[in-house]
């Protein structure tokens, strides 16, 4: 039973409406939104039910941050000048907590990790990448939505991954002896003079080697570390590793700016090209089982849209510039 005034928390409410739920609310708070956008959210709340408690939901938890959160979220809702609508919803996730188990214990800890990464000693945007060189010789590339702060000295050589993905090609850590970290929420990757990436998922981190290999040490795990070879790849969480899986061939393909994909349901293709847009793209069950290959350039995610009823029996609507359908084909 909650207490006075705290929001009860819902039954369990499915992530990508929770992410829906953020998305409008990201639209709404911005300055872009007008009465044609205002009629779109009135209207997707009234489409189901668990539509209308993942936004009553989102307001309770709103409403139970004090002061000093609700500052911080309106710095992260102002951000840069090129904080996209999707880099906003992702700073809005933080912020409230919005997942139906979290409440106010995770939007507390949630709105931590959302500061940490707004101060990051380097980061991009929705659908930015960027590279840097490391002084010891390695170089970083940071895929979309990523964070991370470099701490290098005599003692250590830490990369610490706040949000999003990266890949890292070691150095020879310019004469010193210490070895090449890269440290997550549920862990630590040492690389073994190496290539490889590291990716922040919610509760897990994921690892794919390229060349030569990487001990993990999951942050509780205790005993021997993992050592996971080129051509491997692993999730992690605080506790343990997974079962080590074979790594896809074009995992890294974001690193030149593409998207390649072989033989992958159309869903799961729309759920990572998501990741460089704003907004959201629904794609509905009708059409989410249909399988496509190709090779697509990030730099215009909107093409790729565009493209797709070439290929498959589709086609794709557009309510607002933030809200994209991918429906069957009339």
């Amino acid at each position: 039973m909650s207490t006075p005034g705290e929001a009860a928390v819902p039954s369990l409410i499915r992530d990508d409406v929770q992410q829906q739920a953020a998305e409008w609310l990201t639209v709404l708070m911005s300055d872009e939104a007008g009465e044609r956008e205002r009629t779109a959210w009135q209207r997707w709340r009234a489409q189901d039910p668990e539509h209308e408690r993942a936004w009553q939901h989102i307001e309770a938890v709103s409403q139970r941050l004090d002061g000093l959160h609700r500052s911080a979220a309106a710095q992260a809702l102002a951000g840069t000048p090129q904080k996209t609508a999707n880099g906003r919803r992702r700073q809005l996730l933080a912020w409230l907590g919005v997942a139906a188990g979290g409440g106010l214990l995770a939007a507390q800890t949630n709105a931590w990790e959302g500061a940490r990464a707004l101060r990051a000693d380097y980061r991009t945007a929705t659908g930015e990448r960027r590279d840097v060189a490391l002084a010891d010789g390695s170089v970083l590339s940071l895929n979309t939505g990523s964070a991370v702060n470099v701490r290098f000295d005599a003692s250590r050589r830490l990369i610490e991954l706040l949000a999003g993905e990266i890949l890292v090609t070691s150095g020879h850590g310019a004469g010193s002896a210490a070895p090449l970290e890269v440290a997550t929420r549920e862990g630590v990757v040492r690389a073994l003079g190496t290539r490889f990436s590291v990716r922040q998922h919610d509760g897990s981190s994921v690892v794919d080697v390229f060349e030569s290999a990487v001990d993990i040490l999951p942050r509780d795990g205790g005993g021997v570390p993992l050592r996971l070879t080129a051509g491997r790849g692993v999730a992690f969480s605080r506790h343990a590793p997974d079962t080590p899986h074979a790594v896809d061939a074009h995992a890294d393909a974001w690193a030149h700016g593409q998207l390649i994909v072989d033989d992958v349901t159309l869903g799961d293709f729309l759920a990572d090209l998501a990741r460089y847009r704003p907004g959201i793209i629904h794609c509905a069950p009708a059409v989410a089982r249909l399988r496509l290959s190709g090779v697509f350039p990030l730099a215009d995610t909107q093409r790729i849209l565009t493209m797709l009823p070439n290929s498959l029996p589709v086609q794709v609507r557009s309510r607002t510039r933030y809200w994209v359908s991918v429906e069957p084909a009339p």
